[in-house]
Formats: C-alpha cells, sequence, structure tokens
C-alpha cells in the first residue's frame, strides 16, 4: 500500500462508485483508498503467462480463472483488493454493499505476483488477510526476480502448510485446482535477475 489518497472517510458505496470512475485501481481499506502500484513488463509477462496456464489447464471444468481485474473482498476485514489472479470452484459470491456485484468474497485460491515495492505487503498483512478468508484452500506467491514459488495451503485442522519450489525443471502441485504448473511454463519469455536455483522442492 501507499499513502492514502483522501483522509475522510469513505464508504464501501462510495469506494465502489469511484472505482467505477477511475483510470487506475485502488485499494480499501477501513474508510481509506490507497493506489495500488504499477506494474513492470516482467510482471506483466509472468502475470499472463499465469492466467494463460490456468485457463488451459482448468478450461472446461467447474474451476473459474480471474486476472488481476477481478475484485475481491476479504469479509473478515473489509478490506477490497486485486490478487494478480483468482481462481473460484463454486458459484462465485459478491460483496453486499456492491450493488453492481463485481467484488467477490469466496475465492479458492489467490496469486500474487511480488513486486520488490509490494513484497514486505504482499507477504505480511496482505497475506495474513487473504488467510482469514473462509473460502480459500490455499495461495501462491511468486518471485519475479528468479524462478521460485511459495505454496501455503490450509489443512484440515486450519494451519497452513508451506512448500517452495525453485528452478525452471520445477514444478508446483496445485492440489486446491488438482493440476500442476511447471515454472518453465510460468516464467516463460521473462528476463530473470539471476539464474535459476537447481530443481528443488521443500515443504515447511
Amino acid at each position: 500500500m501507499v499513502l492514502p489518497q483522501t483522509s475522510p472517510y469513505v464508504t464501501p458505496q462510495e469506494y465502489y462508485a469511484r472505482e467505477r470512475a477511475a483510470d487506475h485501481k485502488s485499494e480499501y481499506y477501513q474508510g481509506e483508498i490507497f493506489a495500488m502500484a504499477g506494474s513492470t513488463t516482467r510482471h506483466a509477462r509472468i502475470g499472463t503467462n499465469l492466467q494463460g496456464e490456468l485457463y488451459g489447464r482448468l478450461k472446461g471444468g467447474h474451476r473459474s480463472p480471474y486476472n488481476s481485474d477481478q475484485r475481491i473482498k476479504i469479509a473478515a476485514t473489509g478490506l477490497r483488493t486485486y490478487p494478480d489472479a483468482s481462481v473460484f470452484c463454486s458459484k462465485m459470491e459478491y460483496d453486499p454493499d456492491d450493488q453492481q456485484r463485481e467484488t467477490a468474497v469466496n475465492p479458492t485460491m489467490l496469486f500474487e505476483v511480488l513486486s520488490d515495492s509490494t513484497e514486505a505487503y504482499d507477504r505480511g498483512t496482505k497475506a495474513e488477510q487473504y488467510r482469514r478468508i473462509a473460502s480459500l484452500q490455499a495461495y501462491l506467491l511468486i518471485n519475479q526476480g528468479t524462478a521460485h514459488v511459495e505454496h501455503f495451503e490450509r489443512q484440515e485442522d486450519g494451519t497452513w502448510r508451506l512448500t517452495e519450489a525453485s528452478g525452471l525443471d520445477s514444478t508446483v502441485r496445485l492440489s486446491a485446482l488438482g493440476i500442476d504448473l511447471p515454472l518453465a511454463d510460468l516464467y516463460s519469455g521473462a528476463e530473470l535477475d539471476e539464474p535459476p536455483h537447481l530443481n528443488v522442492v521443500r515443504e515447511r
């Protein structure tokens, strides 16, 4: 997040009206609106690859992938935000404050491509809020400087298990969606900052 654009309290309805008229996306939290950071070419390439892989692997089933234009609300905290990608495995449910029915509340899996300017937020406050979504089964953090992903899965006892995969020869298993995601496909065409790590998959 960056500094709020406005200081007076903004209602959710006012936020939604502003978003429909805005030429850029913003988050909403506790009555304040926050402009979202801009993207890089590499971020856009990885995001495009991700969306293509999700669409191709989930096409024809009941699991529906969406790109970064799909807004979600974390009901437990009130945060409205735009993940880089999301997948819904049941009929989409909407925030009752959004009369246009454009803000979903029940994603099954979320994806974030990490950026230098937002990595701390994506790993910290935002991830903590994601874990409070009742329907969420997993989320994936994608490093854009090297071929490395962190896969968080909700366990039956409510805890979260972390699996990491590194290297273009690695594949991450997205159990919540029933698919495998090869890192070579995820990073195809992206110019990485450093050589990819050796093929490694580890759990914590």
